[in-house]
């Protein structure tokens, strides 16, 4: 897989746990657990990207 191919992979993967972060703050009973780990994916998908981008 390509630097390019992995990059792009990563934005796909951090626009999927936007999505499922925005379902599960919409439900009415929302879970702070699932939100909480959510969030932790998604920043780590985020930091690997900027990372990758800066080298």
């Amino acid at each position: 897989m390509s630097l390019a191919d992995r990059i792009e992979s990563l934005k796909e993967r951090h626009q999927t746990l936007e999505s499922a972060l925005e379902t599960e703050n919409h439900r009415p009973h929302p879970d702070d657990i699932e939100i909480a780990a959510l969030k932790k994916q998604k920043l780590a998908v985020k930091d690997e990207l900027v990372q990758l981008s800066s080298s």
